[in-house]
């Protein structure tokens, strides 16, 4: 294995984390009970699509 400087293995350091910590962000984003794109709210099904609630 090749010499790396101390700031190259401190920069691999912190690669490595910021890449182990955002991949257990993905999981656990994608394991939420709630999180779907393909589900409909089960008021539109009755009433049609819902009215803005926002005051903006």
């Amino acid at each position: 294995m090749p010499q790396l400087s101390p700031l190259n293995w401190i920069f691999l350091f912190f690669l490595f984390w910021c890449v182990v910590f955002s991949v257990s962000a993905m999981i656990w984003w994608g394991s939420k009970v709630g999180f779907s794109f393909n589900e409909k709210m089960p008021e539109e099904d009755e009433l049609g699509p819902s009215e803005n609630i926002w005051s903006w």
